[in-house]
């Protein structure tokens, strides 16, 4: 979760039962968890179709048009001393100590502004089953362990409306610098498909409010897709899900 569970309750699912609907075909799972040989085990064997939540950018699959775009986030405590910040350069983030997934962007803006060494890191590939970095990470923000924690937007922004304590979510879209931390997010298929690619687009098309309605339920930080670059780099964390169709 946020994405999907075996018991169809996440966002994801919930998109994959719109494409389904409009294309009146059953939905089916195959699940495999993600990580080295997640495409190769997965598309390429036929076990399944569609993965409905991709970066754009990877050259591992052919990506359909994006659903929606979504930022990396600042959570912090509401009311706060840190309520107020817009950027990661912001002057009263020196000296703060901030959670951060290892090996995500934010680390390298960390590294950057020679903030790293008062962060605290979170494992990326973890078993979800069993451990839940977002979670952790809001935890410690909720003890005051950590003054704030920057995640991928989807998992921060649910996981915010779930804490014990009130948190305000930052949607950091004023970043100029490199790595880039807002991303498209389109379904990923076979290379070879490409009126599979016309028909889901045009899915896409005509669904979009329906999407857009569960992400905003689902508390998922929107960014306009346009003002976005059409190829950004993918990541091996947030933005793409272990659930495919």
């Amino acid at each position: 979760m946020p994405f999907s569970n075996r018991r169809k309750e996440g966002f994801e699912n919930r998109i994959a039962d719109i494409i389904g609907d409009e294309l009146k075909r059953p939905v089916r799972y195959y699940w495999l968890q993600q990580g080295p040989g997640f495409v190769r085990n997965t598309l390429a064997t036929d076990l399944c179709d569609v993965v409905i939540g991709y970066a754009s950018g990877s050259d591992i699959v052919q990506h359909t048009n994006p659903y929606y775009a979504s930022t990396y986030v600042l959570v912090v405590r509401a009311g706060g001393p840190l309520a107020g910040v817009k950027t990661l350069e912001d002057p009263r983030l020196k000296g703060r100590k901030l959670g951060v997934v290892a090996g995500t962007p934010p680390v390298d803006h960390l590294l950057r502004l020679g903030m790293i060494t008062d962060a605290k890191t979170y494992d990326l590939l973890v078993d979800r089953r069993y451990e839940s970095p977002t979670e952790d990470a809001l935890a410690d923000l909720a003890a005051g362990t950590i003054d704030g924690a920057l995640l991928w937007g989807p998992l921060g922004g649910y996981y915010a409306g779930k804490a014990a304590v009130p948190l305000q979510v930052i949607p950091l879209v004023g970043e100029t610098e490199r790595p880039a931390l807002a991303f498209r997010i389109t379904m990923g298929i076979r290379g070879n498909e490409i009126q599979w690619k016309h028909t889901l687009n045009d899915v896409i098309r005509k669904r979009q409010k329906d999407i857009d309605k569960v992400l905003t339920e689902f508390g998922v930080p929107l960014v306009p897709v346009e003002s976005l670059p059409n190829e950004a780099p993918a990541l091996a964390s947030g933005p793409t899900t272990g659930s495919q169709e």
